[in-house]
């Protein structure tokens, strides 16, 4: 079993405008994927996201952008050590890079440097397995939730 890198592919009814607002500002992204998210959109400025509450054994996850080129690619490093700067080694890479599609949007997402994380096997097949669990369980959440964007416009 390849343990390396993690990709899905979904189709979006919205524009890749729309879309790489969704998978990129904080705002919307709390609305498909993280309960809570504070970074800014400038590649190395460090911030964070959030599964759950903190105090109830939730997660807080360090997150750093890597590249922001409206509307085609957005990627960002994360689970890198608070305090830390993100590099390969420390943190996982996930790159969402979308292009248009008939009236709509193919979002292509990948994540890698699991391997590179440096973690024995056991552990290295958890993390791989759970973080392809959350990604199976999120990334279908992303096109119901521009769905409702469109709605209220």
């Amino acid at each position: 079993m390849e343990l390396g890198t993690i990709e899905r592919e979904i189709y979006v009814d919205a524009s890749p405008e729309v879309v790489f607002d969704v998978v990129s500002s904080p705002e919307h992204i709390t609305g498909w994927w993280p309960d809570d998210a504070h970074y800014e959109l400038v590649p190395g400025a460090p911030g964070e996201i959030v599964f759950g509450d903190p105090a109830d054994g939730g997660v807080v996850a360090s997150f750093t952008v890597v590249e922001s080129r409206p509307p085609r690619t957005f990627s960002f490093r994360w689970t890198h050590p608070a305090g830390q700067t993100a590099v390969e080694g420390n943190s996982l890479l996930v790159t969402f890079d979308l292009r248009s599609s008939g009236s709509g949007t193919l979002l292509r997402m990948t994540e890698t440097g699991f391997r590179e994380m440096g973690w024995e096997a056991a552990v290295l097949e958890h993390q791989y397995n759970e973080h392809v669990t959350g990604w199976d369980f999120f990334l279908p959440r992303l096109a119901p939730y521009v769905a409702t964007l469109e709605v209220r416009q």
